[in-house]
């Protein structure tokens, strides 16, 4: 599909219930265009990763994902060679009385490609997306060898050669901001924070994530979370968790909030005991008194 301006990005998003405010059009739009990787940062749970996964599938193409974590080498990056493989063919072949050379043991059937030699692979045909999820997880080392990916997009095998793109892969990137990113990396991208939404907004996704939610459910539900965010909180919840709660109470056959019903989910928007406690209780039964009165 090609992308003719913001205000087409922006409709296509929508229609595929992905709700971007202009800047974050307006960001993913040149990304498409410059060919320039999008990095984007924010909490979690804003609708980072969303992004991705709703472009991939407004391009028609596939989505390369590659999670960030403490450790993350090429190996697991990249690609390495099937070791178990390797070694069944040389028994396979003593038993035979023969002996394997290098070309048999290091060529591309034994080689297993991760996400970053999977989109440079793919992108001989089209352009992927390629996911580059929580960034800020990996270590330096791994960010410094990265900036030299997305500088070329090709990779170099010694025993086969040097692997390229034909067509640069969309990239985008994503940090929750543990760490600060190094500003190179940084440079070579498309920066947007994505911040929590308005309550306008939030409304918008909740009914066009959740559509069978009642309108009341949704936007006490909305309101809540609003209230949430101004709380003093380990950990703050997302619009996924927004989604999720919406989710659980039309489950549950729930036409609005009261106070047991709060207290009996909390679970589903709070993952730290501490913040429920400190929320359960006397707490929810304010909040939702002024959910309510503001509603009315």
């Amino acid at each position: 599909m090609e992308i003719g301006s913001i205000d087409e990005l922006q409709n296509a998003l929508k229609g595929r219930f992905y709700i971007a405010d202009r800047g974050l059009a307006t960001a993913a739009y040149l990304a498409l265009k410059l060919e320039r990787p999008l990095f984007l940062e924010g909490e979690p749970g804003v609708g980072k990763t969303e992004i991705a996964k709703t472009l991939a599938e407004l391009l028609q193409t596939d989505l390369i994902r590659l999670q960030c974590y403490e450790g993350l080498d090429i190996n697991h990056a990249v690609y390495e060679w099937n070791y178990t493989r390797q070694m069944l063919h040389i028994r396979l072949l003593e038993s035979r009385g023969e002996k394997a050379t290098e070309g048999e043991l290091f060529g591309a059937d034994y080689l297993l490609k991760r996400p970053l030699l999977q989109a440079i692979e793919e992108s001989r045909t089209r352009r992927p997306v390629l996911l580059i999820d929580e960034i800020d997880r990996s270590d330096e080392e791994f960010e410094a060898f990265l900036l030299e990916i997305l500088s070329d997009f090709q990779v170099t095998i010694p025993e086969i050669g040097t692997m390229k793109a034909r067509h640069k892969p969309v990239v985008v990137l994503t940090s929750n901001r543990t760490r600060e990113v190094h500003d190179a990396l940084k440079r070579r991208c498309l920066y947007y924070w994505i911040d929590y939404p308005t309550f306008e907004k939030e409304y918008d996704i909740v009914r066009a994530k959740v559509p069978h939610a009642p309108e009341m459910l949704a936007r006490q539900v909305t309101a809540f979370i609003q209230e949430l965010r101004e709380a003093d909180l380990y950990k703050i919840p997302g619009v996924a968790e927004t989604l999720d709660w919406t989710a659980a109470l039309v489950a549950l056959d729930q036409q609005a909030l009261s106070v047991d019903v709060v207290n009996d989910t909390l679970g589903v928007i709070l993952k730290y005991q501490d913040d429920i406690e400190r929320i359960s209780g006397e707490t929810a039964r304010l909040m939702l008194e002024r959910v309510k009165a503001n509603a009315a």
